[in-house]
């Protein structure tokens, strides 16, 4: 049998619009991802609010938009006051969530700076505190954030520097309250209680505010399911996401399973729409819920951490993964997972931006430079806007002892309808094997070749350090053509690919 892959696109065949907000990020008060590496007054790039230039340059092309803040499991013990007004008056206080001290030397008003300046379509995600508070502290972090002027807390908002409110529309409704781990851990039960109440009276102040209610922290949550038919139950009028969060990372030297993570990843989203729609079929409503993928990438959980680090040390280095070609592989893959099921996921955040498991790494004092991750990202960011194509795959199949037989080809496509142009993103999970690739573009016409990007290297455990900042590029695929309409290519062996047509 010829060892190739077959891709057939037809505009009329599609999944749905992408929302911008798909290319979301996450800001968290831990270890280093806010103190020296979006911030770090007296660095020599710093602006004159202590803002990084060089992390706010990076930032800008790698072109996150739904930015989430400030946790994460931090959220859960924050109190929003705290991170307000002058920054010498504001207290320094134990962070439970990451054993750390906080300084709340950046807080609300810095975040939202920041957002302002991280590109025309960043918007700020705002987390409230359902673990320690509840319904009195958000509707107040709503009310200080959003109203105009001439109440107690909007004047103070003024009073703080701020005239204009943040016009925070996006909201999520606390953080993986279903987690023994979360300060406050709730039942579904007590959680969907309390999500109701706080989801009413912030609608009371603003009726057209977007609600995220907290799903299962994982499907492997021994409540999975169950957790979310409860909490919609008691919210689904009230909402207009549940969450989802997932991590992944190579175990016990499975590769084969690592490259298929996204088969897991679809199965999760497939199973999440599942639930809410029954649960709206119960209720006899018409509403749809859609979802918020918030939390997810690559995340090696269970390496121990290199750098030594105190308890309750200020802006500790933690979860400081350095990315290899092969995590980029596998980062692509969800990416092109997220898009596959772009009709019901309208949100999602990679967690997180800098240093915290990040696409974007910074010393302090020093320079600041781009993960393997980075590269995914920002080309789908830029390029997968517009109706995502319900692709047809004809591919060879590969065992994974995880996930059993899988494609060896991962694969959507994105129609551009402003430009006319098409962008495929592609990923071959073979370890050894080139894949010859060929699409037939039905019915699309007129379509030229722009570019054919490839993330892949002869060492797939190739890095991007503080040492070699540069070792891992982009770089253009070798003997790739359109001739009418049929494109050809061969797809490297671990490769992520991202093809434009024009």
């Amino acid at each position: 049998m010829h060892y190739s892959a077959r891709l057939t696109l037809h505009p009329a065949f599609t999944v749905g619009e992408v929302n911008p907000r798909l290319f979301g990020s996450f800001v968290e008060h831990l270890g280093r991802c806010v103190y020296t590496g979006l911030y770090e007054p007296g660095h020599p790039a710093a602006d004159e609010k202590g803002l990084r230039t060089d992390v706010l340059d990076l930032v800008r092309e790698l072109g996150p938009t739904a930015i989430r803040y400030p946790g994460g499991n931090f959220v859960s013990g924050f109190r929003w006051e705290d991170s307000v007004g002058p920054v010498e008056d504001r207290p320094r206080r134990l962070d439970l969530a990451w054993k750390s001290t906080e300084s709340n030397r950046f807080g609300l008003a810095e975040f939202i700076d920041f957002v302002r300046k991280a590109g025309p379509e960043a918007e700020p995600m705002m987390a409230v505190n359902l673990g320690t508070r509840g319904v009195t502290e958000a509707i107040e972090l709503q009310e200080y954030a959003n109203h105009p002027a001439g109440t107690e807390l909007s004047e103070r908002r003024r009073a703080h520097g701020d005239k204009d409110p943040y016009g925070i529309r996006l909201w999520c409704l606390g953080n993986e309250m279903d987690g023994p781990w979360q300060t406050g851990h709730k039942t579904a039960e007590e959680y969907g209680r309390l999500a109701a109440e706080t989801a009413r009276a912030m609608r009371q102040i603003d009726p057209d505010v977007e609600l995220v209610a907290c799903g299962s922290s994982g499907s492997g949550m021994e409540t999975f399911a169950e957790w979310e038919a409860t909490v919609l139950a008691a919210t689904y009028d009230l909402v207009d996401y549940v969450s989802l969060h997932a991590y992944y990372w190579e175990k016990d030297g499975d590769r084969d399973s690592f490259l298929a993570s996204a088969v897991d990843m679809e199965s999760f989203i497939e199973k999440v729409v599942a639930t809410c729609d029954h649960v709206g079929a119960k209720l006899k409503s018409e509403k749809k819920i859609d979802l918020s993928f918030d939390e997810w990438n690559v995340w090696y959980m269970d390496k121990p951490n290199p750098h030594e680090v105190a308890e309750w040390e200020e802006a500790p280095r933690l979860l400081e993964d350095v990315y290899s070609v092969t995590d980029a592989v596998v980062f692509g893959s969800l990416l092109i997972a997220l898009l596959r099921h772009a009709d019901r996921v309208k949100v999602a955040c990679l967690a997180q931006l800098v240093n915290v498991i990040a696409p974007i790494m910074t010393e302090p004092g020093g320079p600041a430079w781009r993960q393997t991750t980075f590269f995914p990202f920002a080309q789908a960011a830029k390029y997968g806007r517009g109706t995502v194509l319900d692709v047809r795959v004809d591919s060879p199949a590969f065992e994974t002892k995880k996930y059993g037989t899988t494609d060896v080809l991962h694969a959507t496509a994105v129609a551009n309808g402003e430009d006319g142009s098409v962008t495929l993103f592609a990923v071959n999970r073979h370890r050894t094997e080139p894949l010859p690739l060929e699409v037939v573009l039905a019915d699309f016409d007129g379509l030229e070749l722009a570019e054919h990007l490839v993330l892949a290297d002869g060492d797939q455990d190739a890095r991007n350090t503080l040492e070699d900042q540069e070792r891992v590029r982009p770089h253009e695929g070798a003997g790739t053509s359109l001739e009418g309409a049929a494109l050809t290519a061969v797809l490297e062996p671990c490769s992520w690919n991202m093809i434009r047509l024009v």
